[in-house]
């Protein structure tokens, strides 16, 4: 049967609007998630709305990755599901067609959402991770006090307490510089200086606190001796990149990194290193989830054909519930992949032959006009979690 044909181009249609209606509502859930952070730096630190605005745009490639999925399944239920109330999948039935001849434009669809979903994991979100992690440590470049808070005991920083009297919001001085250093095992440094300045260093993406006319006292805990220092500069490297939650040496993480360098780092790699298994779960993960639009898609086929008499709002929660399987199998493969119980491979694909097989069973149970209880199968797939969750 030709893709062109009424039917398929009705049914199309009838799934793009409930798609993009599906696709804002999830976006603007994920960002809701974002206000409290976003309200505290414009609030306390300052930043113009403009780069928040900016930090925004850079996080949503991130979401659309596991947004775009759910919209499509959504899409596909709602549709179906208006169809199978308006009774017009009878009268279909009625006029010589099976389900299996509803499928073509669901899978023109699934594949739409899976270059869309691919794009993301492969370009968008590296793209994305990188630009807000850039944007948010020029932020902090010409908002200092970000990362850094006048008169206040400042513990951001992995073993550093910092205080400092006053910043000038000019030049960015700083006025009477108090620093513990525990980063020393054994050892508690603390450092005083009247005077200091931040330099940046873009390139490892931290701060140098350069003091000056300061005294720098050592105490050995192990060794029980003292030592005083005084100093007419001294250079203090501040990790802002914790505070930034960055890394601590400027590298790219594995969600950061494009497909090549991804495959740069599995080849350098030795295999002893569990790192390895990490890298390799986030190289097949940029491949299994756009293949979930699919799978997700056609799962709703059925479940909005046998849910006939259900509402919408019932829909939604169908829908919502049978994501969440995916992504409880995605992250249970994702944890036993890292221990190393599991192939990598098969922790990232199995959420799609789970529901790969749950939509093969209950297309086959509806084409051949059988029943099925969606809410049975619903509450038996949640009480075995349950039981493994008690087990573990």
């Amino acid at each position: 049967m030709k893709l062109n044909t009424v039917t398929n181009r009705y049914i199309f249609r009838e799934i793009i609007p409930l798609f993009i209606i599906s696709l804002l509502l999830f976006t603007l859930i994920f960002l809701m998630a974002k206000i409290l952070d976003i309200t505290d730096l414009i609030v306390n630190h300052r930043v113009n709305v403009f780069s928040v605005l900016l930090m925004l745009i850079y996080c949503i490639p991130s979401f659309l990755i596991f947004v775009i999925p759910m919209s499509i399944m959504m899409g596909v239920l709602f549709a179906f599901l208006r169809l199978s109330n308006d009774n017009e999948i009878i009268a279909l039935k009625a006029g010589g067609f099976s389900i299996y001849r509803l499928l073509p434009p669901v899978f023109v669809f699934c594949f739409i959402g899976f270059l869309m979903t691919g794009f993301m994991c492969l370009y968008g979100s590296p793209w994305g991770r990188l630009a807000f992690k850039a944007l948010l440590f020029e932020t902090a470049k010409s908002n200092i006090n970000i990362g850094l808070k006048e008169r206040t005991f400042n513990d951001s920083f992995k073993g550093v307490m910092l205080y400092v009297n006053e910043i000038e919001e000019k030049d960015k001085t700083l006025t009477d510089v108090f620093i513990e250093d525990r980063r020393t095992a054994g050892m508690v440094s603390t450092v005083v200086a009247p005077k200091g300045e931040f330099l940046c260093d873009p390139e490892r993406l931290a701060f140098q606190l350069k003091l000056y006319n300061g005294v720098i006292n050592q105490v050995s805990r192990d060794k029980k001796t003292i030592h005083s220092v005084k100093f007419d500069t001294y250079d203090f490297y501040l990790d802002l990149t914790q505070v930034l939650s960055s890394r601590k040496d400027g590298r790219k993480s594995r969600k950061e990194m494009s497909l090549a360098e991804l495959r740069q780092s599995l080849h350098e790699a030795t295999k002893e290193d569990t790192k390895d298994y990490l890298t390799l779960m986030e190289y097949h993960k940029k491949f299994s989830i756009p293949f979930a639009c699919f799978v997700l898609g056609l799962v709703a086929v059925p479940l909005g054909i046998q849910s006939k008499s259900a509402k919408r709002s019932f829909g939604m929660v169908l829908g919502l519930f049978f994501f969440l399987i995916y992504y409880a199998f995605l992250s249970a493969g994702w944890v036993l992949g890292e221990a190393g119980i599991c192939p990598a491979a098969f922790g990232m694909w199995v959420p799609n032959l789970v529901i790969g097989v749950i939509a093969a069973y209950l297309m086959f149970m509806t084409a051949n006009e059988r029943p099925v209880k969606i809410v049975v199968i619903c509450l038996r797939i949640f009480q075995w979690f349950r039981s493994i969750w008690k087990r573990g």
